[in-house]
């Protein structure tokens, strides 16, 4: 007779002699096979993704570019984050020409369901507003019956647009315009009454003017936005960046950023076991290199060269910054204070 103490036995044992590998897959064998990481951003987004005076994307979405590249390479300055709009972006994902998109990409049913794209992460949760100008005198968006709204080819807006203004019973007129740069001019000349868009996204808007102050974004928010990362479809790769961000998350619950990791590293045998699973050198963390195919140390990179959640929320649009955001104010904030940020277990 088989006895149960017995068939667990065997079971154990041949899964540990049939253990796969590490994962693999075409997405992360070409990006480790060109020591390079391409990621796609809004080239103007300011706060989320600009060009520096040297030329290099810095902003909020710029830095989930850096974190993949910090946890598959090593080695964050191995993104290469390249500005393209948002109608080339998905595309140019689907052709094989980048790996990931980190920008405002609206996670949807109808988008998730497209082979070409593996949605991975939310980094983001926003809802779409409008912005008029101050001169219009417009202080809701009920008032806006009749008006003429500058919108973004290709994106959710669009359908947003035509859900909230059929639903008040009040009519508009689209000015559909695929370039940003040419739909904020026609916008900020007067070409549109209204500029429609995710409400993070008008904050941005607003600075690229040569007089911000004289525009002014309306209290209404009327869809969600999930803005998502975006990744040609490979399991490691899309664990990779799963993984990797909730490090970003769990760092953030831990009270551990880039300024003190290495002095939590330094007292590592005297912290809780939840952050010694996340960095020791035997842990979950390491555990999931092997599986996963990345650097022993992936998580404690991640950390060092990109920080925490809330550290990169706060550096490019925090109170101190020309967004001001508040992030305990916004659907942003950890779970433990009321929002949609909570960290999965690493363990």
């Amino acid at each position: 007779m088989t006895t149960f103490k017995s068939l667990v036995t065997a079971t154990a044992s041949s899964l540990v002699l049939g253990a796969a590998p590490a994962l693999a897959g075409p997405v992360m064998d070409d990006i480790k096979a060109k020591d390079s990481l391409i990621c796609l951003v809004s080239p103007t987004a300011p706060g989320f993704s600009v060009p520096d005076s040297q030329g290099v994307f810095q902003g909020f979405n710029a830095d989930f570019c850096r974190m993949a590249a910090a946890a598959i390479l090593g080695d964050a300055s191995k993104a290469d984050i390249r500005g393209v709009g948002f109608s080339d972006s998905m595309k140019t994902i689907v052709a094989g020409e980048a790996h990931m998109g980190s920008r405002s990409i609206t996670r949807t049913g109808t988008r998730d369901a497209d082979e070409g794209l593996a949605f991975v992460a939310t980094t983001f949760f926003d809802g779409q507003g409008f912005m008029v100008p101050r001169s219009l005198g417009v202080a809701s968006a009920a008032e806006l019956d009749g008006a003429s709204v500058c919108a973004e080819d290709g994106s959710t807006t669009l359908l947003n647009i035509a859900d909230w203004f059929g639903a008040k019973g009040m009519s508009y007129r689209v000015e559909n315009i695929a370039d940003k740069t040419a739909r904020l001019e026609a916008f900020f000349s007067g070409k549109c009454d209204v500029y429609a868009s995710d409400v993070t996204a008008l904050s941005a808007d607003r600075q690229l003017s040569d007089t911000p102050g004289d525009f002014v974004i309306l209290p209404e928010v009327i869809s969600n936005e999930p803005l998502t990362l975006v990744a040609r479809p490979d399991q490691a790769f899309e664990a990779a960046l799963f993984w990797s961000f909730q490090v970003m998350l769990n760092a953030d619950s831990l009270g551990i950023s880039s300024a003190n990791i290495d002095e939590i590293m330094s007292q590592l045998d005297q912290k809780t076991p939840a952050v010694q699973r996340m960095f020791g050198a035997d842990s979950a963390t390491t555990d999931m290199a092997a599986k996963l195919g990345l650097p022993a140390d992936w998580a404690y990179q991640v950390v060092k060269q990109v920080g925490s959640y809330g550290e990169v929320f706060d550096r490019h649009l925090g109170a101190d910054t020309p967004f001001g955001l508040v992030r305990a104010t916004t659907p942003n904030a950890h779970a433990a204070d009321g929002g949609l940020m909570y960290p999965f277990p690493i363990r």
